[in-house]
């Protein structure tokens, strides 16, 4: 059984483990998310079947962020503690063999002890695509570009996305889980459009709960058709959970990066995230 968030980084002394991050792209359509589930088919359960094998030894992997059902990732990170002396270009190389179609691993490569590819992290950067063509989304592009039939107001939508900018809590825009914070940090949300009819949004966060990207998108789509005002998507902060907020599709997502700072901040930035983000006492959930 593989652990998904080991609590201590492995030592470079005396077990011969060492620290490696993995940067992993893949597309999400035929993944049920990236977690581990019995009898399905995910990222996390790909990769670790393929590096076990590889390795000859049980991997556990830590991740930026655990993506949903048919998000995908140019831009994901996890984190893996392997022997010391492993040889990264060949697995890398090997872990191309070895992998379906629909998932690399780019480069691993060794870092510091402290590096903590969910804790460590600055910020997430994820795009949505909507084509808004009468026809749709090209076919090469169809997987993860949602078809819009609407056209969308982009001076709306950036106006709108922009009076959510800054720390709140995102409750009206997130899929609550017992005991989890909804409070984070919105850096960036701003809309852009190109000559082929295909808007995208650009959203980045310290971090994001359950479900946040989609639904920001996708009641800032309800501002771009015009069914509501601009400043409508603000006045749901007050609100303790989410309602009349429709989710955009999950196709449309794409994770394309993820921020840590250097590395000797890389322990005390861990330490500060895992007290924002990690309830404490008997009732507390698991990681997400």
């Amino acid at each position: 059984m593989t652990t998904q968030y080991p609590d201590e980084p492995a030592t470079r002394e005396g077990g011969g483990l060492a620290r490696f991050r993995l940067d992993i792209t893949y597309d999400g359509t035929d993944f049920s998310g990236w977690a581990v589930q019995p009898t399905r088919r995910t990222v996390c359960g790909v990769l670790v079947d393929a590096l076990s094998r590889i390795l000859r030894t049980e991997v556990g992997l830590t991740v930026a962020g655990r993506t949903d059902a048919g998000v995908h990732a140019t831009g994901q990170v996890a984190h893996a503690d392997l022997a010391a002396d492993v040889d990264t270009a060949r697995l890398v190389r090997r872990l191309a063999r070895f992998l379906p179609p629909d998932v690399r691993v780019r480069a691993v490569t060794p870092v510091p002890a402290a590096f903590d590819a969910r804790f460590s992290a600055l910020r997430r950067h994820y795009v949505y695509r909507v084509a808004t063509t009468p026809y749709g989304a090209e076919p090469l592009r169809a997987r993860d570009t949602v078809s819009w039939p609407y056209p969308i107001d982009l001076d709306a939508v950036n106006a709108a996305s922009e009076r959510l900018l800054g720390e709140h809590d995102f409750a009206a825009f997130c899929k609550r889980r017992e005991g989890a914070t909804t409070v984070r940090a919105l850096e960036r949300f701003s809309w852009t459009g190109d000559a082929d009819g295909v808007v995208s949004a650009a959203v980045s966060a310290d971090a994001f709960c359950h479900s946040m990207v989609r639904s920001l998108v996708g009641a800032l789509l309800d501002v771009g058709r015009g069914r509501r005002a601009v400043d409508w998507p603000a006045a749901l902060l007050g609100r303790a959970e989410r309602q009349g907020v429709a989710v955009a599709p999950a196709h449309g997502l794409t994770l394309v990066g993820v921020d840590y700072p250097d590395d000797a901040a890389l322990a005390a930035r861990a330490e500060v995230t895992r007290n924002l983000r990690v309830p404490t006492g008997p009732t507390a959930p698991a990681a997400p």
